[in-house]
């Protein structure tokens, strides 16, 4: 066929009269390199314009603060954005890129596509660019808190590690601490630990949920009465994968159970200042900073 093709003469002239009217794939690849670097090499058109940063922070409400909170200061799912120094945004441009194209393997969307809110134009990209610029407090000079002392409370006699990991040492039953210490605040680190179950945490990202599975304690009861609690790793409407205190992951059929509760009671325990001092609990954090800075 292919060569029949080839032997038509009106054919093989339509082909050739095609040529002229689209560019060829290398050009289009090219162009759009062009156009998507001259983007990442923007410059906020707004600057400090205190009207921008207004209007952004309307548009921030509406679209980012579902997952960064309420003045940027960091939410369930999405990190503190007050930070001036942050861990993928060096400058403005990156920082538009990021909200316009999210981030791939996180819970971070391109924009327009999580249902939340609505579309966003450049201009609008730009003036939460703006407002999140404006929000930016800086780190103290100084850090508070003895990191070394709360490595080893981490590790020893806070007992943090036999639920949480920390650069690949420590426990799972609890989520991954290694970069919460770069992505939220002092303060939300504290209350993290003195009322656990006031936020939960977000555990496993995948590609069909729009957000990440919660750590909600499970309690279930099997056919043959063995009671099994932990953490929900995955669940629909007919099963649920429960990773049990001894970090052993359970794959139960929902019909099969006895009993099914769940509960937004964490299973971390509260930190109260009496099993925990404020100072104690300080060099915690520190340690905690100190890693997720790096």
């Amino acid at each position: 066929m292919l060569a029949s093709l080839r032997r038509s003469g009106p054919v093989q002239k339509s082909f050739a009269s095609r040529k002229f009217r689209f560019p060829p794939l290398s050009v289009c690849a090219v162009f759009l390199a062009f156009a998507v670097t001259a983007r990442a090499d923007a410059q906020n058109p707004f600057g400090n314009d205190p009207k921008a940063a207004k209007a952004g922070e309307y548009e921030f409400r509406i679209n980012c603060a579902l997952c960064h909170g309420l003045g940027a200061r960091g939410g369930g799912r999405g990190p503190d954005l007050t930070r001036a120094r942050k861990k993928r945004a060096h400058d403005d441009a990156e920082m538009f890129a990021i909200i316009s194209n999210g981030i791939a393997g996180t819970a971070m969307p391109a924009n327009g596509t999580n249902g939340q809110g609505v579309g966003m134009t450049d201009e609008e990209i730009w003036q939460i660019v703006t407002y999140i610029r404006s929000q930016e407090v800086k780190a103290p000079a100084k850090p508070t808190g003895n990191a070394a002392h709360g490595k080893e409370l981490f590790y020893g006699d806070a007992n943090c590690s036999l639920c949480h990991m920390v650069e690949g040492k420590g426990g799972r039953i609890g989520p991954d601490l290694s970069s919460v210490g770069g992505s939220r605040t002092r303060e939300a680190i504290v209350d993290s630990v003195r009322n656990p179950s006031n936020r939960l945490a977000w555990g496993l990202t995948e590609a069909t949920k729009e957000f990440p599975q919660e750590y909600e304690t499970i309690t279930v009861v099997t056919a043959d009465g063995k009671q099994i609690k932990g953490v929900a790793l995955n669940e629909d409407n007919f099963s649920v994968q429960i990773m049990d205190m001894n970090e052993q992951i359970h794959l139960l059929e929902k019909d099969k159970l006895r009993s099914f509760r769940k509960s937004r009671e964490s299973l971390m325990p509260v930190y109260t200042p009496e099993l925990l001092s404020d100072k104690d609990l300080n060099d915690v954090v520190a340690f905690l900073v100190s890693v997720g800075a790096k």
